[in-house]
């Protein structure tokens, strides 16, 4: 993967970091509305797991936040 592409997902997954802590949720909490495992919600926010757009979706519902939000381009 580029230095590109690596830096684009690091903002990505600290914007990402943001729309929860904005929708005031712990990982806990955000695995719980998931039904999942906190451990799911620290591994995608770690970077570990990548997130497909469907999943990138369920968040952002979640976190109250438009796709726009997670948009990383510069």
């Amino acid at each position: 993967m580029s230095s590109v592409q690596t830096d684009r997902y690091r903002r990505f997954i600290a914007q990402l970091v943001k729309a929860r802590l904005d929708a005031g949720l712990t990982q806990v909490q955000a695995a719980a509305k998931l039904r999942k495992l906190q451990s799911y919600v620290s591994k995608c926010e770690l970077g570990e797991r990548r997130i497909d757009f469907t999943e990138l979706e369920t968040f952002a519902k979640l976190y109250g936040k438009p796709l726009e939000f997670f948009r990383t381009l510069n």
